[in-house]
């Protein structure tokens, strides 16, 4: 049995070497670096083109090398033989819950706005919001988007969660169902969307959506470029609905040079990073997945291909 790497936009040559130190018998290859990775049985993946798993006539698992595993059957038919598993990461879970507090704590003190007024000299102050008047709703309960609300509600903050089945968590309040999903909306000051990225999400913060929100609230997006309707989202802000955005994740990365959110003195653009795979704590987890795949066990954090996560 062999492994091989396809992770188009990521350090293949890092995990091979990582992967080779953990099974010094088992070969490893990179895809277009070798013939016999087409022969593989175990592939670790990230962002494969259009296709382009077709090569692969063997493959028994795809282990993504992130938590999302939209980007493997974007594009590409799975075999129904194939097992897709993604990485569940307690480092990737801890960097996302940093990185939407750390949103919502620069939108509730309007750190932008005085970044804004640095740059000319203006001296202005203005009324702030307080941890516990506001209210923070997540969409998306999973492993990632359950401990992110229970993180925000320790430290005070009014917390709900939206997921497609019920969920219950420790002080949060909880809604399930596109029936349920309004009633989440009238009351959010923030709106944190870390769901899954499928046919029935894609799309989904469109104007229809953060219209239903009060006036003034604000979007963080640290899901996937794909949940954002992206040209509906600057009518919203310039019209006051919204009062700015904090964005991750986009339709086309690296977002491109020309394009408006760059420029939007409303919209904080960061480039992925909100959570980023750490190889050295994460290996250990894709070793395991070839161990129990090559001894016929049930693998870690396998995903439904119906449900796409």
């Amino acid at each position: 049995m062999s492994i091989a790497i396809l992770a188009n936009h990521r350090a293949s040559s890092v995990w091979k070497k990582v992967i080779q130190e953990k099974l010094p018998n088992t070969p490893v290859a990179i895809f277009n670096e070798s013939t016999t990775a087409l022969d593989a049985e175990f592939l670790v993946c990230w962002k494969p083109e259009n296709e382009q798993l077709k090569a692969f006539s063997n493959l028994k698992v795809i282990q993504s090398l992130g938590a999302g595993v939209d980007h493997i059957f974007d594009g590409n038919e799975i075999a129904d033989n194939v097992k897709v598993v993604r990485l569940i990461d307690e480092q990737l879970t801890t960097d996302m819950w940093e990185y939407t507090l750390a949103a919502t704590m620069g939108y509730l003190k309007d750190f932008a706005k005085y970044k804004r007024q640095e740059s000319y000299t203006y001296w202005d102050r203005r009324h702030y919001k307080t941890i516990p008047e506001t209210t923070v709703s997540i969409l998306g309960l999973g492993q990632i988007g359950g401990y992110v609300a229970k993180q925000f509600a320790k430290l005070g903050f009014k917390v709900q969660g939206w997921s497609n089945s019920p969920k219950k968590i420790r002080k949060v309040k909880t809604f399930a169902g596109l029936e349920q999903l309004p009633k989440l909306l009238k009351k959010t000051d923030v709106l944190i969307n870390i769901l899954p990225l499928t046919s029935s999400t894609k799309g989904i913060l469109n104007h229809d959506l953060l219209s239903q929100l009060p006036k003034g609230a604000y979007l963080i997006n640290v899901g996937r470029g794909g949940h954002l309707v992206e040209n509906d989202l600057i009518p919203l802000i310039d019209s006051g609905q919204l009062s700015g955005a904090t964005l991750d994740v986009f339709e086309k990365e690296p977002l491109p040079k020309n394009h408006l959110f760059w420029n939007h003195r409303k919209i904080q653009v960061t480039p992925h990073v909100a959570s980023m795979t750490n190889v050295k704590s994460t290996v250990n987890q894709v070793v395991e997945n070839y161990l129990r795949m090559k001894n016929g066990r049930e693998l870690l954090n396998e995903v439904s291909p119906q449900k796409g996560y």
